[in-house]
């Protein structure tokens, strides 16, 4: 790109330091030296003359903000797998190339699912606190009694690239996987796992349940009262996907009753401003949103995403094109 001019990129968030190299390299990048989100009306104001948006899940891209963007912005390019904060609709009418960044981060956030899972189960936020704030008096048979993983049943909701990798974790645990899916994997991908056509049909045999689907007019809610309620008794929830997919308040309540044993989240509805209901109980282990928090991801996702405008600017097809 360095033998013509540099397309004009607007970053939205601070990016690993070998990414932001990259950037200075073939684009002509205006940083956001600040690390805040930008609202709306920012993201229009600062794209001014700019040639494409690298974007983070923090940007909201409505249907507004997308009719308001300058004629001169031919891409958003998202550092995220997800893109349920971009109006796809509203892309594909203005023209607004929109792509993300998939199968980079399948292991990371898998292995933070196989973490929230063993330290929901094991209680290892309150064993945490309870050392922190020198609480451990003594020790006996009946303190700090968990629910045991091995053996158990986990019923994957979402069987895309991250579920398949944390059944295959769970397996190491000799964990009977049970997953629901929008159609049923080949039996080479399965690998033995016991597909459910509906969520309802999961549920009753579900000791533990890993979410894994994205956030979509269809999946918004989906975990609500009604169907915690179909969860064994004292089954343990874990969310890697969306916050969205989550009714938060019928969570709250399912935890507070003891119908369930205890949650672990990654991803939460309005984050960062999580539900305090949440932080209120002992039986939730809660991360601030680090699925795909590894250096190794975070690059590659950086690169995946410059892949993307590079192909753009380039007249081709991007990899990852949503919209």
């Amino acid at each position: 790109m360095s033998a013509r001019k540099k397309p004009s990129v607007l970053v939205c968030r601070r990016l690993p330091d070998d990414v932001q190299a990259r950037l200075k390299r073939d684009y002509d990048p205006r940083f956001n030296e600040t690390d805040r989100v930008y609202s709306g009306d920012e993201l229009v104001k600062l794209s001014e003359g700019a040639d494409a948006i690298l974007a983070c899940h923090s940007e909201i891209f409505s249907a507004d903000v997308i009719a308001r963007l300058p004629k001169s912005v031919r891409a958003v390019a998202n550092f995220s797998v997800g893109y349920d904060h971009v109006d796809v609709k509203a892309a594909k009418a203005r023209g607004l190339i929109v792509t993300n960044t998939p199968d980079v981060l399948n292991d990371a956030t898998a292995e933070i699912a196989m973490l929230l899972l063993l330290g929901a189960a094991r209680r290892a936020a309150e064993g945490e606190r309870i050392m922190r704030n020198n609480e451990w008096k003594e020790w006996s048979p009946a303190f700090m009694v968990g629910t045991q993983v091995t053996g158990k049943r986990v019923g994957v909701v979402g069987m895309g690239r991250v579920g398949q990798i944390l059944a295959r974790r769970a397996r190491g645990f000799d964990m009977e996987v049970h997953y629901y899916n929008r159609h049923r994997l080949s039996p080479d991908l399965e690998h033995g796992a016991t597909y459910h056509p509906t969520l309802e049909s999961l549920l009753p045999v579900s000791q533990f349940l890993s979410i894994h689907c994205p956030a979509t007019p269809e999946t918004r809610g989906m975990m609500n009262a009604a169907r915690f309620a179909l969860l064994p008794r004292g089954a343990i929830v874990v969310n890697t996907g969306r916050g969205a997919v989550v009714d938060d308040e019928a969570l709250i309540a399912a935890l507070k009753s003891g119908h369930l044993g205890a949650a672990g989240l990654d991803v939460f509805n309005n984050e960062p401003n999580v539900h305090p209901g949440y932080r209120q109980l002992w039986n939730t282990f809660l991360l601030p949103h680090i699925g795909s928090a590894t250096r190794e991801t975070r690059n590659a996702m950086g690169f995946r995403a410059l892949d993307n405008l590079d192909a753009v600017f380039a007249g081709q097809e991007p990899r990852d094109r949503v919209a």
